[in-house]
């Protein structure tokens, strides 16, 4: 069984998410009829609970199709998607603005209320995502939303969503054992407010595997734009060869476990506090059975031990949530795209 968190007093979700991005073609081609197929595989493993955003193209359609596909599963589900204004627009997001979007993803998913959405703002030197916040939270009053979140907010940030009244359930973050930006303040702050953290990145785009295990460092011809964030992310905490020595010590773990490196890397961030769960990108079905079975792997105190001895040797990365992501001009921003939505 596929463990499953609650989220609120009304609500849970399966601790593993079927991520989305995945599906929108970056990736390679996607065939919508085995997609489907696949999303009906999953819920008949346990993980139920599938995440993806406005800006993440045609997946929010392709999750609807299943929904009339697949009656039957889609009544176990449940969707989180994103409200992610473009950059461009961020100083013109009103009412209206959020409301033509919002019924836009209700139009897409088929349903009359979305589970969770959660709220991204590219640029808090631009005003109005408070505001933008409380009137998503008059559509949550309304029915059209059940439960709010946010994804990729700094601690201060969230803060002040909180204080002004906003009841938010979770904030997606990038967290996983070379990333651990999550620890300086967030994690402190979430527990104190009952607000769960759905982690994306446990895996790094897949280098957190045995492919990548004793290989020689990839040069400038990775093969999509996932593979390049996370490259980024292993240069700042500390290289190829820390990163490597990583690696040999999950892979020792998962055979101990019956396993493989990345359900260790995923089962270690599942269990650090305030994590409700951890999305895994997902193109098709060829690791479900390894997912459907993390939830039953126990990692002992050697073991966290262990993985902590490396990873307390990291360089970083530094700074709060997304930090380095929101500097435009620097190599960790210059890889995002902005304007998505419209498009």
């Amino acid at each position: 069984m596929i463990p499953r968190r609650t989220l609120s007093q009304d609500y849970s979700i399966s601790r593993i998410i079927k991520g989305g991005w995945h599906l929108a073609g970056d990736h390679g081609a996607i065939d919508p009829s085995v997609a489907l197929h696949d999303m009906a595989e999953f819920v008949d493993a346990g993980i139920t609970t599938f995440d993806c955003a406005d800006i993440y193209t045609g997946v929010e359609a392709l999750i609807g199709r299943f929904r009339e596909t697949y009656p039957e599963h889609a009544q176990r589900v449940q969707v989180h998607t994103k409200f992610v204004p473009d950059l461009t627009d961020l100083a013109h997001v009103d009412r209206a603005y959020i409301e033509n979007i919002i019924h836009r993803s209700l139009s897409r998913l088929k349903v009359e209320a979305l589970d969770l959405v959660q709220f991204h703002w590219w640029d808090f030197g631009v005003p109005g995502y408070v505001e933008t916040a409380v009137e998503l939270d008059r559509l949550r009053r309304l029915g059209k939303i059940r439960h709010l979140g946010i994804t990729n907010f700094d601690t201060a940030r969230m803060a002040e969503l909180v204080a002004a009244g906003v009841p938010i359930v979770s904030n997606q973050v990038q967290y996983s054992l070379l990333d651990d930006r999550p620890t300086k303040g967030m994690v402190d702050f979430c527990r104190t407010r009952g607000i769960a953290l759905l982690c994306y990145g446990t895996v790094c785009g897949g280098f957190m595997s045995e492919r990548w295990l004793d290989k020689p460092e990839p040069g400038s011809a990775l093969t999509n734009r996932s593979l390049i964030k996370y490259k980024l992310i292993i240069d700042d905490f500390g290289g190829w060869t820390l990163f490597q020595s990583l690696l040999r010590l999950l892979q020792g773990i998962a055979q101990k476990h019956g396993t493989d490196i990345a359900s260790i890397a995923s089962r270690s961030i599942l269990n650090r506090a305030q994590v409700a769960a951890v999305i895994v990108g997902a193109v098709n079905t060829n690791h479900l059975k390894s997912h459907a079975k993390m939830g039953d792997i126990q990692l002992t105190d050697d073991d966290e031990a262990a993985i902590a001895a490396i990873t307390g040797r990291r360089r970083g990365p530094q700074g709060d949530v997304y930090e380095l992501e929101r500097d435009r001009s620097g190599i960790h921003g210059r890889i995002m795209k902005y304007e998505l939505n419209s498009a």
